[in-house]
This record gives structure tokens, sequence and C-alpha cells, in this order.
């Protein structure tokens, strides 16, 4: 820290052009580290608070041992066509990164400055403009990194950028408060309402999660509710009527975005040695699907799904 001041953050991608995280065209920039763990998140490179090494197999030269030789602390071996990392003995240094001309190997998460950020979503900036976009802080959870979140919206502010935040709601509320009315418009993740189910399928309660949800409506902050659609998970009739319920007595909540499960996530966690975690998880049928969408649209809300009207 310098002065009272956060210098660096950890942010894993910024994804540009992007329509479906908020309106207009927008600038996103992905977070690292996130409180909870989702047995079907999209985004696994985001979990973990440090950076990390991915490995394409599918990209691996079977001739090439670039990496290996490189290596100066023993992490990588190759038998054959495989290449295994030693995640424990890797101090991501990234000479094998540098070295592999096949661009098999990745990390995921660097160090940034507030200073550094800005001049990336600045250059986007006649984009914004345009089309009434504006920059969104997504993740991983943005939270999780409060001080330098804080730093940026200043810096997002003092140049007049619209922000929209993309987050869990898994904060403290002090934590929230410190941020919320610098935030445009609230993207807030709604996905089980049953308290244990929650848990067991994300690592945390939702207590908090509502809680902070009912606090954004109480001082009049714009909110969005994304819901991510999971077969067998959350797309059950009883939990939709309940998230319906609970939507519905807060007034100024009128939008939901319905996010199908896709399986985009899958091949990360294969490439971040996470493999095993993986389950076998599915979109909705077509069919409940189009019942869900029509539930809310049935209770008033207007429905976008992915992001689109």
């Amino acid at each position: 820290m310098h002065g009272g001041r956060v210098s660096k953050g950890t942010i894993f991608d910024i994804k540009r052009y992007a329509v479906h995280d908020g309106p207009g065209i927008r600038t996103t920039v992905f977070f690292k580290g996130c409180p909870l763990s989702c047995q079907w998140c999209h985004n696994p490179e985001g979990m973990e608070p440090e950076p990390e090494i991915l490995l394409n197999k599918a990209r691996c030269a079977i001739e090439c041992r670039d990496c290996v030789s490189v290596c100066r602390r023993k992490a990588i071996t190759k038998v054959g066509s495989v290449v295994y990392i030693d995640r424990k003995k890797c101090n991501l240094c990234g000479d094998c990164v540098d070295a592999c001309v096949y661009e098999a190997l990745l990390i995921a998460g660097k160090k940034m400055t507030v200073q550094e950020v800005v001049a990336e979503v600045e250059k986007d900036r006649i984009f914004f403009d345009e089309s009434g976009g504006g920059v969104t802080l997504s993740g991983g959870e943005p939270l999780l990194q409060v001080d330098f979140l804080d730093e940026l919206l200043d810096a997002f502010r003092s140049r007049s950028m619209r922000v929209a935040l993309d987050t869990s709601g898994y904060s403290p509320l002090d934590m929230l408060e410190k941020v919320r009315d610098r935030i445009d418009l609230f993207l807030y993740d709604l996905k089980v309402m049953d308290g244990k189910d929650h848990e067991d399928y994300t690592g945390v309660s939702n207590e908090i999660i509502l809680e902070n949800l009912k606090d954004l409506v109480s001082a009049g902050r714009p909110v969005e509710i994304r819901i991510p659609l999971v077969g067998d998970v959350n797309d059950d009739e009883a939990n939709i009527h309940r998230t319906i319920r609970f939507l519905s007595d807060l007034d100024s909540i009128r939008s939901v975005d319905l996010l199908p499960y896709h399986k985009g996530g899958s091949e990360k966690h294969i490439r971040l040695g996470k493999g095993e975690m993986l389950k076998n998880f599915k979109p909705p049928s077509k069919d409940r699907f189009h019942r869900i969408k029509q539930a809310f649209m049935n209770a008033g809300f207007e429905v976008k799904v992915g992001g689109s009207s």
C-alpha cells in the first residue's frame, strides 16, 4: 500500500466488446478470487485469489520439450506426448509460457495497477459513448478485492464512465456499502433459494446474499437479477416459484436474466489440473426453460436470456 491506497489488484482477463454484461457495448474486467465454489463454474480460473498456470494439452507438440528444459524448479515433466505439472513446485515464473511457441501454457491472473486497468478500458471509450455502454467489473468476485475496487471506482468516476458490478452478493455488508453508491448497475447472481442446497452446491450459505440484495434495494440501487439455470439443481418448480416470490417482494426489481448452463468451463477445469472436480451438469430442457421463462413473465418481470432481450 502507498499513502493508504492499494497499489495493485489481481485480474485474470479483460474482455472487450462484451454485449451481455450490462447495457450497450462494454469492457468486462475479471477479478481473481471468489468466496464461492460453484460446482458448475464456467470461470474456474477466477476461483483462486492467486495466479495459476493452465495447460492446453491439445496444443502441446509431441516432439517439443522446451517447457521442460527451461523450468528451473523441475516442476514440468513430459512422458511421451503428455506433460505433467507439479503445481506445488511451480512458482509461476512464466519461463515455460515464454518458451512455448505453441501457446499451450498460460498463466491466468496478473497483478495490475489501477492506472493499468483504466488504460486498457480507456481504449474502448468511443464504443461506450456511442452505445451507452461502459465497464463491467466481474470475476471471480470483485468485492473480495474491495480496496482495489474502491480505487478503481474512483478512477472510473473521475472519467465519467458508467460502471456495472457483476457480483455473487456474498460479502460483509460494510464492504458492499463502501462501494454501492458508485455502481450504476448491479448484476446480482441468485443461484439456489434453499439455504442447505445453496451451501451444498456453492460451499456457502445464501443468507448474506439475500440480505445484501434487500439492502441494495432499500438503498435504491439499480439491480438486475442473473440466474444461472442448471438442470436438476435449481430448475425445479419449487425453487423457481420460491425465487419469484422472493423477488416479487422487492418492488424495484423487475428485470431477470436467465443464463442456461453450458459446458464452457469444463475444459478450463482440466487445464487447471482440476478435472476431478467436474460433475455432469446439464442445461434445463427446452420445455423446462420455456416454462421457467413464462413463469417469470407471468409474474411481471422483464426476462432476458443470456444477457439479451
